[in-house]
């Protein structure tokens, strides 16, 4: 039995002109419905509630929008809850403007509906309508509850206005710590995720010791919050403390972990502690597990999380296919990586892009420049901004400046992509590593923008490659006004230029204005697998 047929008794009590006579109680003849929705028919009223509840509760709500269009044909008053309930249908429409069209025309703004309103607004990333909302609330004296609040907060881990967002949590907290509203898990948890994602993991600390529930949630938040700003004992001390764990609180330990190459084998531990109990990997866990192997070059350790991956339904996955893809070329394995390339069933363009940048990282340049031609011409993918600067990488690598430039024009002219800094930068490096030193200059002059130091660090580097003190002296004066402690680098770049001509006067003048600033170049290291540690 279809839903035309469940529901043919409300059409036919709109369509039928008999029934809509029989309940004229008013004087007017054209009105088939009585003003007062208090004294229209209950049967009708409980109808068209559960009417709309069903295309709200299904899996195709628009349609359902035509009650609303019998209700305005008929001149039906709804009630109070007919009428949030076309809210709640029009936001599960994605149709805001008819949603706010019925919010405004409801005489009794209930808290209910503001939240549904707010709610709306929120789920479609209308920050500022949302909050609108509530100084709109907030005007009309009405009490915000926990949900209202939980919304405000959900506000505010939106990226935007950062100085507002960042004060909306704080704002919001002293507002529940003055009011008697309810202090339950689900907004201490709101508190805790907005002070996280605004980067206050102190204040998440202080909300989260004083939540009597702890829940797996709020301790997931806080695990993340503490993995990001590198405090991992912090993180491991909650994580241990979680009784009710479940795989995404195991997830976020596993990416902390995987971020950094001295914790990165901890994700490993992590990830085969989960599976001893009993806990299945989702797309989230590989995507971290595979990001873990190519932190630490393993890619033995990444071949078996390949091989579990196959016997799972994530296989096809997109994004596995593109962190595979990923792990394999920064392993130098850029063979496997074009072989899970060619196997994956669907490919978008962060899976060409970070094939091409796999080939161009490994000294495949030809290769790279194949892929991003056939990318376009053969399966018409769009190119970001990361496929072009992979794009121009592996034209700097293989020498090819014109190619080069061919690349760099497209991205306005065919694309409409303005470049950005890094591609400036890139471009700056492929022209000197090309000895076009003159044409690096020129190109850094008229750039639109002011040079950041990446800019200048490329063409101090392409100074040093080629002997041209004079421009080195030039970019370096660049640089240290923009940048004159962060870039220890460009000071070494600059050092072993002069030192190269024999300026040994100047590279002690050099080095002894590092020292008077208190710059010293970080120590290098390299990674060497092996079989046996001894």
């Amino acid at each position: 039995m279809n839903v035309t047929t469940i529901f043919r008794p409300f059409f036919f009590f709109f369509t039928s002109r008999r029934i809509h006579t029989s309940l004229i109680t008013s004087s007017s003849p054209h009105q088939p419905f009585p003003q007062n929705h208090d004294f229209a028919a209950p049967p009708l009223s409980t109808l068209l509630s559960n009417t709309l509840q069903h295309y709200i509760n299904s899996d195709s709500p628009s349609r359902g929008q035509t009650i609303h269009s019998h209700i305005l044909k008929s001149g039906f008053v709804p009630n109070t809850n007919i009428s949030i309930k076309l809210l709640i249908l029009y936001i599960k429409c994605n149709s805001l403007n008819y949603a706010h069209k019925v919010f405004d025309s409801l005489r009794d703004r209930t808290l209910s509906a503001y939240n549904y309103m707010i709610g709306g607004y929120l789920k479609h990333g209308q920050v500022e309508d949302s909050l609108a909302l509530v100084h709109r609330l907030l005007v009309s004296g009405e009490k915000l509850d926990g949900f209202t609040f939980s919304m405000i907060l959900k506000a505010s881990t939106f990226k935007g206005n950062a100085a507002l967002c960042s004060d909306l949590g704080r704002m919001v907290h002293a507002q529940v710590l003055k009011t008697d509203v309810e202090k339950d898990d689900v907004l201490c948890t709101a508190l805790v995720d907005s002070y996280v994602k605004n980067g206050r993991v102190a204040y998440a600390r202080s909300v989260f010791d004083v939540t009597s529930e702890k829940n797996v949630i709020c301790s997931t938040a806080l695990i993340s919050g503490y993995m990001n700003q590198g405090s991992v004992m912090d993180a491991e001390c909650i994580f241990h403390k979680t009784m009710d764990k479940d795989v995404v609180v195991f997830n976020a330990m596993i990416e902390g972990y995987s971020k950094a190459p001295e914790y990165a084998m901890r994700s490993i531990e992590v990830y085969i502690d989960m599976q001893r109990l009993n806990f299945r990997p989702n797309v989230s866990t590989f995507a971290s597990i595979i990001g873990a192997c190519s932190t630490l070059a393993a890619f033995e350790i990444g071949e078996q999380v390949q091989s579990q991956l196959m016997k799972t339904p994530f296989f096809t996955d997109i994004k596995l296919g593109s962190a595979l893809i990923d792990m394999y070329s920064k392993c130098g394995r850029v063979m496997d990586a074009r072989r899970v390339f060619d196997h994956m069933v669907q490919k978008n363009v962060f899976s060409w892009t970070s094939m091409i940048d796999g080939y161009g990282k490994n000294g495949c340049p030809d290769e790279a420049l194949e892929l991003f031609q056939k990318m376009q011409k053969e399966y018409g993918i769009i190119p970001n901004f990361v496929t072009f600067l992979s794009a121009l990488s592996a034209c700097a690598h293989a020498g090819l400046a014109d190619k080069g430039w061919e690349i760099f024009h497209s991205m306005e002219s065919e694309y409409s992509l303005k470049p950005r800094m890094e591609h400036y930068a890139c471009m700056v490096d492929l022209l000197g590593r090309a000895g076009k030193l003159e044409q690096a200059w020129e190109f850094v002059m008229r750039m639109p923008e002011r040079p950041n130091s990446d800019v200048w660090a490329a063409l101090i580097s392409s100074c040093r490659l080629h002997g041209n003190i004079e421009m080195a002296k030039s970019a370096a004066n660049e640089l240290f006004k923009l940048n004159a402690d962060g870039r220890p680098g460009a000071y070494v770049a600059l050092s072993n230029t002069l030192a190269a001509a024999g300026k040994w006067d100047s590279v002690s003048d050099l080095r002894e204005t590092m020292k008077e600033r208190g710059i010293s170049k970080d120590t290098g290291c390299s990674w060497v697998g092996a079989d046996v540690v001894y």
